[in-house]
């Protein structure tokens, strides 16, 4: 796979990173409690873990951050246009929405919880606030030290993650893309056009469909193919087309069960963004 130029502004991953991540495919709540004052280098004891539900059946959005004395961190709502989510899959955790995917594998012992020293995809980030936060999230979650989750009556549930310094971070659950569908989904590699075209949908005057080709990689990352270039008659869930970009995206297919007449039988969930690349 051949590495943009440099005078693009976003970067593709080298063909080592994308190798790795291919063999590894595999505002406070009401209901949550004020953080309660700790010393320094104090952690707090979550409950037993036994009633917890699974963390890998829920993508988990940041709603609250606080420091070691207990108060509230905000500045991450003013960095990120959409909030940091975090994704338990196969012994890893990914932490997504900021400018980069970070990954690190962990492992559950009980209520605690370890993880290892996170990796990053290389793409370029243009705002300086939403790269700090990038750097910070990512140092901070090598420090997690145990975590809790709350079964919230009639509501999401919530997770809260407690790390070596006192400090926490509070994240609302929803179910991922496994969960509602029913299963794994397929892995897929889907090269998105610059621009969309004209499509034909019987509700929708004046469609506009991303146009799209299928994108094959070998186990080692290197591409070794594409196919024939068509419309997507539906969108990409985590996905948001910019015109003039050329992206390679990491998906997840699932096939629905029941779907309605006029909508595709086929759900794709973005997974990450392999390349990106701004087209003249």
């Amino acid at each position: 796979m051949r590495a943009p130029n440099a005078c693009k502004s976003l970067s593709a991953l080298s063909i080592l990173s994308l190798a790795a991540l291919l063999a590894a495919c595999a505002g406070v709540p009401q209901d949550s409690q004020p953080a309660s004052p700790a010393l320094p280098g104090s952690v707090v004891a979550p409950p037993p873990a036994a009633a917890m539900p699974q963390l890998t059946a829920y993508d988990w959005e940041l709603v609250a951050m606080s420091d070691r004395h207990g108060r509230s961190d905000t500045r991450w709502r003013q960095a990120s246009p959409r909030a940091p989510r975090l994704h338990f899959e196969n012994g890893r955790v990914s932490l997504h929405n900021l400018c980069n995917v970070v990954s690190s594998s962990y492992q559950l012992r009980g209520s605690m919880l370890e993880l290892t020293q996170g990796v990053s995809t290389r793409r370029a980030c243009a705002e300086p606030a939403l790269n700090e936060l990038e750097q910070r999230m990512t140092a901070a979650l090598s420090g997690a030290v145990s975590y809790e989750v709350r079964n919230n009556a009639g509501g999401p549930p919530l997770l809260v993650l407690h790390f070596n310094d006192a400090s926490r971070w509070e994240l609302k659950g929803t179910p991922t893309p496994q969960t509602q569908y029913g299963g794994p989904g397929e892995r897929v590699f889907l090269e998105v056009a610059p621009h969309r075209v004209a499509c034909s949908q019987p509700l929708v005057r004046g469609a506009q469909c991303l146009r799209v080709r299928e994108v094959r990689f070998a186990d080692n990352g290197v591409r070794q193919g594409t196919g024939e270039w068509y419309p997507l008659y539906t969108e990409i869930e985590g996905y948001q087309h910019e015109p003039g970009m050329r992206n390679v995206l990491r998906l997840n297919r699932f096939k629905r069960q029941q779907a309605p007449a006029d909508a595709s039988p086929w759900v794709y969930v973005l997974d990450m963004v392999v390349e990106s690349e701004r087209v003249r």
